[in-house]
């Protein structure tokens, strides 16, 4: 029997989903791949994954797929590692960088300056080589594990996920599970259980896979527990829908 490819988020705040699909005992015969967020939406789009946890504004570009409404990462407010960070306040900012590890934040980001900040700064992409000079850039869109210590290098720091509820009062996804269109109900049940399982056991997921010595001022615990949401509610149902309504006024849903 084949192995059930799965790609999954490779930042800390998906220890509790790689804890239940590798320890529950609920999903077997799977071959995981962790990766950024950008890969695991080309992993999904190639068919190198039969099932993915995905950035949300990535969904515009799949033309057929199972989405699994139970669980994703998504925050109710501060979500600490999806972050505006700035030498100067909102308005004075002229230039924006943009990191594409994850087009989710990229779009969040377009979206609050049009449409809350009021603002129509030069977007410019980040690449390996301009990465390395990130620290003496006027403004920057930063994401994941970096974010813990790139923030203590600037003055102003906007975390995206409260914008947006200031904005629209509602949480924010930012990444969700989608499955091929082939794979088993049964397999995706089993997903779901692990998923479920490794929430459940957060302490246990932090216990085996955190490791200190490479985060030593992350508060793991508050983080994963206050920061991070893992239901797909209702309302984050509905902050998805608003979020891809702005995509398509803005041109920006094949992005």
């Amino acid at each position: 029997m084949n192995k059930t490819k799965i790609s999954a988020v490779s930042y800390l705040n998906t220890l509790p989903f790689v804890y239940g699909i590798t320890d529950s005992g609920f999903i077997e015969n799977i071959d995981l791949h962790l990766c950024i967020p950008s890969d695991c939406s080309r992993n999904f789009l190639n068919k190198d994954a039969d099932i993915a946890l995905v950035p949300v504004a990535a969904l515009s570009k799949m033309k057929s797929f199972i989405l699994l409404n139970e669980f994703c990462i998504g925050s109710k407010g501060n979500v600490k590692t999806v972050l505006l960070l700035s030498q100067v306040p909102l308005n004075k900012i002229s230039k924006i960088h943009l990191d594409y590890d994850s087009v989710t934040s990229v779009n969040l980001v377009k979206v609050l300056a049009h449409y809350f900040w009021k603002i129509e700064p030069e977007w410019i992409n980040l690449n390996e080589q301009t990465e390395s000079g990130i620290k003496s850039m006027e403004s920057v869109v930063a994401i994941g594990n970096k974010t813990f210590e790139l923030e203590k290098e600037f003055q102003y720091c906007y975390d995206l996920s409260t914008e947006w509820k200031k904005f629209t009062g509602l949480p924010f996804v930012f990444a969700c599970w989608v499955a091929q269109t082939y794979v088993e109900p049964s397999k995706l049940a089993e997903l779901t259980k692990a998923l479920e399982w490794g929430i459940l056991n957060k302490n246990k997921a932090i216990e085996k896979l955190f490791n200190k010595s490479e985060f030593p001022s992350v508060n793991i615990n508050e983080y994963l527990e206050n920061n991070i949401d893992f239901t797909f509610d209702e309302q984050k149902h509905k902050a998805l829908e608003l979020f891809t309504n702005y995509l398509k006024e803005l041109n920006l849903s094949q992005n």
